[in-house]
């Protein structure tokens, strides 16, 4: 008797745990890129495009996170999910959130019931409604803003990631801008050939050689040359 209920006991236990397995993880954002990015602008802020298929994935996320209808407050975030879940595999007019000059404008997406499992669905819900948010978008415009405020040569120090090895007033891997302006304060030319073919030698308190920006056109080099010699 006392084998049997230990028997039963074992099968329950071994049942119980094959049930509650731990379901794969999935990574939303990657997901995201995957299977949304073919027809969604990702950018935050949205990039303004002219050949758009889709609405951006900004305007979606906030769009759906306002429309939808929760019992309580509290549930919005999941009633917003369920909804991705179930519009995604089974799009209609009926059940969109737009305005009729915006699904004139689209028409409707396409079923990614194929394609897309219920649980990579709510996985790319969540980052949606978890990252394309309101704040975050209003963060992102701000940035936004003070990056287009800025010098159009600190803009190619930037991109380029110029500041990774120099400071403006301070040495890091490579030597200040304004050690730089001094080197080269009577030759913008000798600086733009220094950027773009690299340097080797030149610093002796440098601890790396610069490599060389050859990507960089002669516009791009001109801007960058004219805001180094120019700082203050």
């Amino acid at each position: 008797m006392i084998l049997k209920y230990t028997l039963l006991i074992t099968a329950l236990i071994f049942t119980a745990c094959s049930n509650n397995e731990p379901t794969k993880k999935h990574d939303g954002k990657k997901l995201l890129e995957q299977k949304c990015a073919s027809c969604h602008d990702l950018n935050m802020p949205p990039l303004l495009l002219e050949n758009e298929v889709a609405p951006p994935m900004m305007s979606v996320s906030i769009h759906v996170f306002d429309f939808v209808k929760p019992k309580d407050e509290s549930g919005r975030i999941y009633e917003a999910v369920e909804f991705v879940v179930d519009y995604i595999k089974e799009p209609s007019f009926e059940k969109s959130f737009c305005d009729k000059g915006t699904l004139e404008k689209y028409g409707l997406m396409p079923s990614l019931k194929e394609s897309v499992t219920d649980d990579e669905a709510k996985a790319i819900a969540k980052y949606m409604f978890n990252n394309y948010t309101q704040k975050r978008l209003s963060e992102a415009m701000e940035a936004k803003m003070k990056y287009d405020a800025l010098p159009e040569g600190e803009k190619i120090a930037l991109k380029n990631n110029c500041l990774g090895c120099h400071r403006v007033d301070k040495d890091l891997v490579g030597p200040s801008f304004i050690k730089i302006q001094n080197k080269f304060a009577t030759s913008q030319n000798a600086l733009k050939q220094s950027i773009k073919h690299g340097s080797k030698g030149e610093w002796e308190s440098s601890r790396a050689v610069m490599p060389a920006f050859g990507q960089l056109t002669n516009e791009e080099l001109e801007t960058l040359a004219k805001w180094i010699l120019t700082l203050h």
